[in-house]
């Protein structure tokens, strides 16, 4: 190896220095260790001076980086492997590795080498590249990535025509974009997307060997965690090729493994682009995209399809569970899939009947139960189609069907542990965050046994917990039942209402049980915990303050506490708290859901807190809960009322818009008619001027054409004008009608006046002969329009005369003169009558202001005789008013009168009959009258 080096190193003929480096390689894939070794010492530096300096002969760079890889690589062929020898072979490639990595500028050399199109320099180059990364991922990526064009280099490779190096630049690809987000990006904007799909249906999608795999791979690299490619992806419409990668046939027998294997990476690539971990805006804007281009569609079809491979059916369950989580439109369409079995049923139906059934793989139980969560998940139809298939009024009474909810009591209650805990658990978040639903499913009844009354679902969950089953039953009911009571007053009051729970619950916490039964013991404590909580104090034996003092007795609140922090410091309830889809080892781990332990998370300190509090506080709290809720009240009116401001608000702005733009209308209008009355005083001079110059030039007939044509177009003027007169003598006629009406309303209000006092109706008379007078001026302006429209008439006769005048002239005038004369006669003739139209329009306006300052007269005058008849009203109320006061002051004298003559008669005092005294009393009176005449 040392004389070889020597001739690499001192040879002056490229063929010895080829010869030595072609001998170097040779022994670098020797099967004894020590050569590799040797060669990597003693070579590596003479073999990268070879890669400088003969860049000109492509063998001797091919060898150079054959023996170069064979050094760095790990690859030794299996036969050859002994078991202590991988650790070793590991730490040689990695120390190599970084020997060669050491000078940056030899990974640059290495990246313009495999620009180079010739086969024997570009694939070694690629496989050098490769085992690099391999070995040293993170410090050759950062070269590339500071090195210019580095990554785009390496893109080429994808469009090189030669299979093997565009094979293996995918596998380069591959190590390159491991876990650094910066390659990823300037990859994916590279166009990689584009180019790794063709690649993919160049080789048949599925059916494609091991390429797509590695293509499939390196799209997953791309996209995983990765936000910015993930949007990229969607964006580029690329989700909608996906597409035909899940078309099946009717015969799904007989897959290759390879196929297996390509299916379950294409599923993996569609979760990665909806995985619940991505951000919720970029999910759901992915699961919409898979739903219009029919992916999801074709996922279904997958699902019901006979013949497909379990872990395939487990895979697509799992895609399809992650592509309708949290999507209405996604979870509306799964709910209206129909296997295709005779009669049809809903695949959730179908779906269900494999979870509950004991003989199917577990892993397939664990998929369809994440997918009936997915499906429940911030879908509240959906939850109430499923609870609603419990309650008594929807039940089947046939049989012919088995429904979604008889599967879940079936699977509730069975013999299997496994179907009882997927069971309560399914049922759970079919209760998730809904209140309405919790109530009613306490309408549930269940019909243990022939013979015996029915019994409710929540007292059929509590018997079986107090009967003592295996531990995952019990914590799958606890777990249920708990959901169930949370945030639910009426749910706890039914808990609280059978005299067994509590006692039941109190005896399994203040025991001290083995470690596997301190699980149930702590969601116990939760369960009373939460019957504390959500007490509302409606049961007086089991008030919350009864039930704290209960608590204090029986177990103490430090113990309670820890019992309840079992729940929390336990190593499943840790795993399950990672992500949303159930993933267990085995059956016996399978003892927390997910959303469960958001649940704990959020009471455990409210639980803490009430379990301390007092009864004062507890009511200070509650009574800030009533004030809190006081404040929403009003919160919301004024809500509302700003809402309907708004709404005001708006339809005032609008009737803005609309009145401007009708004002900028009638101006634009209004400029339009000053601009026509310009052009017919322009055309009236012109007219003039043009007569005057043809009585000047008679002899001329082109002048005399002229003048008919002008005489043409007069006329024609003159019927626009006729036509404005016209619309001006309706618009008058109708203004006349409304002033007719306003009159009638005046004379109707008199009529209704005339039923008052006789002191009124003289003052109304003269409102009436005002309103006679004004009839008489409204015939008189009826009679002038009746002439106005006499004349015109008239002179609608004299245009058609005119215009038979001018068709029936001669074009050629023999007589000057008399077309002289005719002209000024027709000029005269227009003038009068334009200037009787203008004095007639005057006369028409001046009648209609006087019309108006009528009317104003006429509606003061109503308004002083209604002044008048409210003055003469309350005079008549103050006089009634003093009659009255006058009686009472009578009554009150005849009174003082009787009771003294009653006493004088007492005293013997002789007094006078009533006759005398009503005579005298008559005299008083008569005194009194000629004293008020007087005066």
């Amino acid at each position: 190896i040392q004389k070889l080096c020597d001739r690499v190193a001192s040879s002056t003929l490229l063929d010895d220095r080829r010869d030595a480096v072609r001998a170097l390689k040779s022994l670098s894939k020797a099967s004894t260790e020590k050569y590799r070794l040797e060669v990597g010492i003693q070579a590596m530096e003479h073999l990268i001076h070879v890669l400088q300096t003969d860049r000109s002969d492509s063998e001797i760079i091919g060898y150079a980086l054959d023996t170069l890889y064979n050094v760095i690589s790990n690859d030794l062929e299996e036969e050859e492997q002994e078991e202590n020898l991988p650790k070793q072979v590991d730490d040689l490639g990695s120390q190599f590795t970084e020997i060669f990595i050491k000078q940056q500028e030899n990974v640059t050399l290495l990246l313009t080498l495999v620009e180079e199109f010739d086969f024997h320099v570009r694939w070694p180059g690629v496989k050098l590249l490769t085992s690099l990364l391999k070995q040293q991922g993170p410090q050759v990526q950062q070269i590339i990535l500071v090195s210019p064009m580095g990554v785009s280099r390496l893109m080429d490779l994808l469009a090189d025509s030669r299979e093997v190096i565009r094979n293996d630049g995918v596998l380069l690809l591959q190590q390159l974009t491991k876990s650094n987000a910066a390659i990823q990006k300037i990859v994916a904007f590279e166009n990689a997307f584009e180019r790794l799909l063709d690649i993919v249906t160049e080789e048949g999608n599925s059916d494609g060997g091991i390429v797509v795999e590695d293509c499939l791979l390196l799209l997953q690299n791309l996209l995983k965690n990765n936000n910015s490619n993930q949007n990229f992806f969607k964006e580029g419409s690329y989700i909608q090729r996906m597409k035909p990668w899940f078309e099946v046939g009717d015969d799904n027998c007989g897959w290759s493994a390879q196929k297996v294997t390509n299916l379950h990476l294409m599923l993996q690539l569609v979760r990665v682009l909806v995985s619940p971990t991505n951000p919720p805006g970029a999910t759901s804007s992915c699961q919409k995209a898979m739903f219009h281009c029919g992916l999801l569609q074709q996922l279904c079809t997958i699902l019901m399809a006979t013949g497909v491979p379990a872990d395939i059916l487990t895979e697509t369950i799992n895609t399809v569970s992650e592509v309708i989580r949290g999507c209405q439109m996604n979870q509306d369409y799964f709910a209206s899939v129909n296997a295709p079995s005779n009669p049809p049923r809903p695949a959730i139906v179908v779906l269900l009947m494999s979870m509950v059934n004991e003989r199917q793989p577990f892993v397939l139980r664990c998929a369809v139960l994440y997918c009936f969560q997915c499906f429940l998940y911030k879908n509240q139809k959906g939850q109430g189609e499923i609870v609603s298939t419990l309650l008594p009024s929807t039940i089947d009474a046939t049989g012919n069907s088995v429904s979604a909810g008889q599967l879940l009591c079936g699977g509730l209650f069975s013999t299997d542990s496994l179907s009882n805990w997927c069971a309560a658990v399914a049922l759970a978040h079919a209760l998730q965050e809904n209140a309405t639903l919790k109530e009613q499913l306490l309408r549930v009844q269940l019909a243990t046994s022939i013979g015996n009354p029915p019994v409710s679902l929540l007292q059929q969950c509590t018997n079986i917990l107090s009967q003592g089953s295996k531990v995952q039953t019990r914590v799958g009911l606890l777990m249920l039942l708990c959901t169930w009571l949370s945030n639910c007053s009426i749910a706890v009051t039914h808990f609280l209402h059978n005299p067994a729970n509590i006692p039941f619950l109190t005896g399994q916490i203040a025991e001290n049980l083995g470690e596997e039964e301190q699980l149930v013991q702590g969601l116990c404590a939760l369960l009373l915990g939460i019957s504390i909580y959500y007490n509302d104090n409606s049961l007086e034996n089991y008030r919350k303050e009864k039930l704290k003092q209960l608590i204090e007795k029986r177990i103490g609140r430090e113990n309670f506490i820890e019992k309840l922090g079992f729940i929390s410091k336990h190593e499943l309830y840790s795993r399950a708290a990672q992500k949303p889809q159930p993933s267990f080892s085995s059956p016996d781990h399978m003892m927390f859901d997910h959303e469960f332990t958001k649940l704990v998370k959020e009471l455990e300190g409210v639980i803490s807190k009430a379990i301390y509090k007092s009864s004062e506080e507890d009511k200070k709290e509650e009574e800030v809960k009533k004030t809190l809720e006081q404040h929403d009240n009003i919160v919301t009116h004024y809500k509302k009322v700003i809402r309907e401001q708004d709404q005001e608000l708006e339809e005032l702005k609008q009737r803005i818009n609309t009145l401007t733009s009708q004002n900028e209308q009638l101006q634009a209008t209004v400029t339009q008619q000053v601009s026509q009355i310009q052009q017919h005083k322009d055309q009236y001079n012109l007219l003039k001027v043009q007569l005057g110059k043809d009585t000047q030039h008679h002899n001329s007939h082109s002048d005399t054409f002229q003048m008919n044509g002008i005489q043409v177009e007069e006329v024609s003027k003159l019927k626009e004008e006729l036509e404005e007169w016209k619309n001006k003598h309706e618009l008058l006629q109708g203004q006349l009608r409304e002033k007719d009406s306003v009159i009638d309303k005046l004379k109707s209000s008199q009529l209704e006046m005339g039923t008052t006092e006789q002191s009124l109706q003289t003052s109304k008379s003269g409102g009436l002969e005002h309103n006679n007078e004004l009839q008489k001026e409204l015939e008189m302006l009826r009679s002038q329009i009746q002439l106005q429209s006499a004349e015109i008439s008239k002179l609608q006769t004299e245009n058609q005369k005119l215009q038979v005048m001018n068709t029936t002239a001669d074009p050629v005038l023999g007589d000057s003169g008399a077309t002289a004369a005719n002209n000024s006669e027709l000029e005269g003739q227009l003038e009068r009558e334009i200037k009787e139209l203008k004095s007639e329009v005057k006369a028409l306006s001046e009648e209609k202001e006087s019309l108006k300052q009528h009317l104003d007269s006429s509606s003061s005058t109503v308004a002083i005789l209604q002044d008048e008849k409210s003055k003469l009203q309350q005079e008549v109320a103050e006089s009634k008013k003093e009659q009255d006061d006058l009686l009472v002051l009578l009554a009150d004298q005849d009174q003082k009168l009787s009771a003294l003559k009653i006493k004088l008669k007492d005293l013997g005092v002789p007094v006078e009959d009533e006759d005398d005294i009503e005579s005298g009393d008559q005299g008083d009176e008569d005194e009194d009258g000629d004293e008020e005449e007087q005066d």
